[in-house]
């Protein structure tokens, strides 16, 4: 370090950084949620991103104040269907082994009585589901 650059000077310069940081995420994250809101129209959509682009500081500071408590419903509401959608996954990739064998089995029979499979297909796979 040199004489004329002080450690409060550094210490200054690291807030400065990790203050403009924390702004570019929170002007990445209006932007995304602009465009990630079903109820705003077009245009509405185009006067926000035009808004912050222009006027970026006061255009992301109303948007929060205006739509903050949507931006965190949208988040809720986003979190909540990767959740569901991972669990189907599971669900699915695990296979019926969520089912009783009680539903297997009223599956198994109603293929038999339709006529899907023969008695000896049923006995079979009903042998193997109580095993």
């Amino acid at each position: 370090m040199t004489d004329d650059y002080s450690m409060l000077d550094l210490f200054l310069t690291m807030l400065w950084f990790f203050l403009w940081i924390m702004w570019l995420f929170l002007l990445f994250r209006v932007v995304m949620d602009i465009f990630r809101d079903h109820d705003l129209s077009g245009w509405g959509k185009a006067g926000w991103l035009i808004f912050c682009i222009l006027l970026p500081y006061l255009g992301v500071l109303v948007y929060v104040i205006a739509r903050g408590r949507g931006m965190g419903q949208r988040d809720i509401k986003q979190a909540k269907d990767n959740d569901a959608a991972f669990r189907a996954y599971v669900r699915d990739a695990a296979g019926t082994g969520s089912a009783s064998h009680a539903e297997q089995l009223a599956k198994l029979a109603d293929l038999r009585d339709r006529g899907a499979i023969t008695e000896a297909e049923f006995q079979q796979a009903k042998v193997k589901i109580l095993t």
